[in-house]
């Protein structure tokens, strides 16, 4: 008996290639030329960073201003949430994700429409810093259309 096992043991070798039930391996699920995952977070921070980095191109005042993402305000006896912080002192501008994404109402629910309401607030935000209108931190060449 002993022998036997030695024996069907040394004959039947699987090649390395095989999986465990005898099935050649298989490819991964996602392969590299698919684009990568992103998440409502990572599509928050790209929003909030190129409207910064816009803002900071047009507005020397804005360079030294760090524009931060929290994901909710600290509790507050206050009416409403508030969507940002104004740091004026610290040269701070805090976002607060949550709030701007569940409680802002669109018309239309698609990417473009969600980064658009994710860029408004950052540039109200901005405007608050500056003491200015929203509509005033576009370059010359935007305020006539």
């Amino acid at each position: 008996m002993a022998w036997r096992r030695s024996r069907t043991a040394a004959t039947i070798r699987r090649p390395d290639r095989h999986g465990r039930h005898g099935r050649q391996g298989r490819s991964p699920v996602v392969r590299p030329p698919l684009p990568p995952l992103d998440t409502r977070i990572d599509r928050f921070d790209l929003s909030v960073s190129t409207a910064a980095e816009f803002l900071r191109s047009a507005w020397p005042e804005l360079r030294d201003v760090r524009f931060e993402i929290a994901d909710m305000p600290p509790a507050t006896d206050d009416d409403g949430i508030p969507r940002w912080t104004v740091l004026t002192e610290a040269k701070r501008i805090i976002l607060y994700r949550l709030p701007i994404e569940r409680l802002g109402h669109l018309h239309r629910d698609d990417d473009l429409h969600r980064r658009m309401m994710v860029e408004g607030c950052v540039f109200r935000a901005a405007a608050e810093y500056l003491d200015k209108d929203p509509w005033d931190l576009g370059p010359e060449r935007f305020r006539y259309f």
